[in-house]
């Protein structure tokens, strides 16, 4: 099975997810950039209302594929307390990483979304979106701090992802729907025959066009 596109993933993930339709606790949040295609498309089905989550994995500046925490919306901070002890990264490594991710964090929350606030998820379904799962970092920082935030369930979907990835994420959200999961997986991008860079305006423009309905 291969998705054309994100738009199409994005319809058919949103068949799964239809027992969240139109109903006023849920809300649909997108993991730019890639999973914001996919979102709109769900939130549209769903009726349901639309916006990104913004999250930035602090890595270690020696090794930055290894987070040691997130950041996100909201002035959101989780630590991999694990990561910080076991490499005993000093305070101050991990405010001067933190810093220039929540400037990075600052400017795509600017670009994206201008001078409308976030959307309150403060009790509510929230069901985050990604164009897919492989290794699921950026999905777990997500999750891990969209729980600060006090959602009264979270649930993460993706047209896509590695088995192990989606069972691990079950013991970190509400409920997992992988619509497709596929082996062996080796990446997100093998199972879209469209995987083209999603860019800035894209997201932008899809986010407009979610403001004026």
């Amino acid at each position: 099975m291969h998705y054309r596109d994100r738009s199409e993933a994005g319809q058919l993930l949103a068949a799964r997810l239809a027992d969240y339709a139109d109903r006023p606790d849920v809300l649909v949040l997108a993991l730019p950039r890639g999973g914001v295609p996919v979102a709109a498309e769900v939130a549209h089905a769903l009726h349901a209302p639309f916006d990104v989550f913004l999250v930035r994995k602090l890595g270690l500046p020696s090794h930055e594929e290894l987070a040691m925490g997130a950041i996100a919306c909201g002035g959101v901070r989780v630590l991999n307390e694990d990561v910080v002890r076991a490499l005993q990264v000093p305070d101050d490594v991990i405010e001067t990483v933190a810093a220039a991710e929540q400037q990075e964090l600052q400017r795509r929350e600017r670009l994206y979304r201008g001078d409308r606030p976030p959307l309150d998820v403060v009790g509510k379904t929230v069901i985050l979106v990604d164009d897919g799962l492989a290794t699921g970092a950026s999905m777990r920082a997500a999750v891990g701090a969209l729980r600060q935030v006090g959602p009264a369930r979270i649930v993460v979907a993706v047209p896509v992802g590695s088995v192990d990835t989606c069972a691990e994420l079950r013991h970190l959200a509400d409920d997992v729907v992988c619509a497709y999961t596929p082996e062996p997986f080796r990446a997100v991008g093998l199972w879209y025959e469209d995987f083209a860079q999603v860019t800035d305006q894209v997201v932008r423009e899809l986010l407009d066009r979610e403001a004026l309905v």
